[in-house]
């Protein structure tokens, strides 16, 4: 199916490309989140009269995105889970508990998508470099310090 982008996407393009993706991801993520438009004619002259306005947008959420990534920058988070004597959780720490972490310490607008784990979810006892993404360009690295609660068993 071919789309306009209205903002930057990874792997896809940039602001105001004509591009072509899977039909799927197109009707199901794409459009209905307001990231793309199908490629008519008549949206094509409306990206095309609107461009300023989107490009300003996506400026002023580029600046949002570096500021926040600033407060970020080196951050320490503690997560308690709970671990055998070894330093195996029992479970593991997720985006979704980084980001409850966060949303404690003062950061309400990280959502579950902006956190990286390339290696999947946390499973040590440790301290932990995990990436933040606020922005498709904009990345901040932060440490989750994973504690072990060792409960009765």
């Amino acid at each position: 199916m071919q789309i306009i982008l209205l903002e930057k996407i990874i792997n896809v393009g940039a602001l105001g490309d004509v591009v072509k993706v899977k039909d799927g991801y197109a009707r199901n993520f794409l459009i209905p989140q307001g990231k793309a438009k199908r490629a008519t004619p008549e949206n094509i002259k409306l990206l095309e009269e609107k461009r300023a306005e989107l490009e300003k947008l996506e400026l002023a959420k580029l600046t949002d995105a570096k500021e926040i990534a600033e407060k970020l920058e080196g951050m320490t988070v503690q997560v308690v889970q709970r671990a055998g004597v070894d330093g195996r959780l029992y479970g593991s720490v997720t985006n979704v508990d980084i980001v409850e972490a966060l949303k404690s310490a003062g950061f309400a607008h990280i959502e579950r998508a902006m956190v990286r784990l390339p290696e999947g979810p946390l499973k040590h006892v440790g301290d932990h470099s995990v990436v933040l993404a606020p922005h498709t360009d904009v990345t901040a690295t932060i440490t989750v310090s994973v504690l072990g609660d060792v409960a009765n068993q």
